[in-house]
């Protein structure tokens, strides 16, 4: 139906896989490489003002064909893969797809199970791409990507559909927490936007985790172990008595939906010296406060405990629900779930447990709730997506503008 699924294999050959802490945006050169060819397809569809920028940010307008004053409406994915997997794809499709076990990689016996995996069984009879086992897929979110140029390339030869502007941006290492911080919200020209980079279809998600990061530092003394009695002070020792403190039945592995939790993403370090990081969610706001507080509190009782120049804590605030901005603007949130419906798509409406750029963007003027890609397993080797779903998210980008034009003045 659209070139949308065509497009995807391309893509996620590229390697776009983002790093944590490189300090360059973007932070890694594969995701010029995937921006450059993005700017070239976009002007071969005829689009205006295509730009990359020098982070990597790339733009463009499809303008408007309605002769009523329409929304300008933008659609943001981005470039990058996760942090956490090898990213330059070899995938495949599994043409009708049986309900069984699907070999990914026979000599190194990686399976897609639908035991280990039940939702697969919800694609029966589907197109469904796959990686070789080796690396992750990149639907996340590089299913937007082509989802969104699928429509484009859809709306381009077909100009009796109504619509306002088109505003599109493909942003930069959103996996690493950049937040599409460079995006010039005045600049790119959009009344309201959507990010394409939700889960199975059906997935619509306004409402986010209040995100906040957290490093504590803690110093030990390093003494020789033959003569340490009393001398030697173990820092990774205070680093496990100090997880300790914190509820086990709220950390990511045992919370869901609503629930927020603490994250100790990463410890590193030896007995001089260790460091954590943490990561601390809730959707509630005084929620969040307090779960940021009861932070402060364990790394205060650690130091009373053992010396106030052994703990050291670095806390920060990253992103905040996009909910508690969408009061009065309900429409936007609207109009994809009337486009959906329209599709008869049954809609689903979800928290994320996590961020978007939406959230960020959001906060900072350009309300953008998200809607699905079509993709399952995200983050690594039994990622998968339905080349039907992605057909179906370029569907729901067109009929979002059509309902939009059909309202507007």
């Amino acid at each position: 139906m659209y070139s949308t699924a065509d497009r995807f294999l391309k893509y996620v050959t590229f390697d776009t896989r983002s790093v944590h802490d490189s300090g360059t945006v973007p932070s890694s050169p594969g995701q010029f490489e995937l921006a450059r060819c993005m700017a070239g397809e976009l002007e071969a569809l005829g689009l205006a003002d295509v730009r990359v920028s020098d982070n990597c940010y790339v733009t463009a307008t499809l303008p408007g064909n309605s002769k009523k004053d329409v929304p300008s409406v933008g659609f943001i994915t981005h470039l990058d893969t996760a942090a956490e997997f090898p990213g330059k794809c070899r995938p495949r499709v599994v043409r009708n797809y049986d309900g069984g076990d699907i070999v990914l990689n026979g000599s190194e016996g990686i399976v897609l199970r639908p035991s280990d995996f039940p939702l697969l069984k919800d694609n029966v009879g589907l197109d469904i791409i796959v990686t070789d086992g080796t690396t992750l897929l990149g639907a996340d979110d590089k299913a937007g990507i082509a989802e969104v140029m699928g429509a484009l390339e859809h709306l381009v030869k077909h100009p009796e559909i109504e619509h306002g502007d088109v505003k599109i941006a493909f942003t930069p290492d959103e996996e690493v927490g950049h937040l599409a911080a460079y995006l010039d919200i005045e600049g790119f020209g959009a009344d309201f936007a959507y990010t394409l980079d939700g889960g199975p279809v059906g997935e619509v998600s306004y409402e986010n985790f209040n995100a906040a990061k957290a490093e504590i530092h803690i110093k030990g003394r390093s003494v020789h172990p033959g003569t340490a009695k009393g001398l030697m002070v173990n820092a990774i020792l205070l680093a496990q008595e100090f997880i300790g403190l914190f509820p086990p039945t709220e950390t990511p592995g045992t919370t869901e939906l609503y629930e927020g939790y603490y994250h100790c993403r990463e410890i590193s370090g030896d007995v001089e010296e260790v460091t954590l990081k943490y990561l601390i969610r809730d959707h509630d706001r005084e929620a969040f406060a307090a779960r940021k507080a009861f932070m402060e509190r364990c790394v205060r009782w650690m130091s009373d405990k053992y010396g106030h120049e052994r703990f050291s804590l670095d806390m920060s605030d990253e992103y905040y629900n996009l909910r508690d901005k969408l009061d009065g603007k309900m429409y936007i949130v609207d109009a994809v779930l009337e486009a959906m419906r329209e599709l008869g798509i049954e809609p689903k409406v979800l928290p994320v447990r996590g961020g978007t750029d939406g959230a960020s963007l959001t906060w900072r003027g350009l309300i953008t709730p998200n809607f699905f890609t079509g993709g399952y397993n995200c983050h690594g080797r039994y990622e998968f997506i339905p080349v039907q779903s992605m057909e179906q998210a370029s569907s729901v980008v067109i009929k979002i503008l059509e309902i939009v034009a059909r309202k507007a003045g």
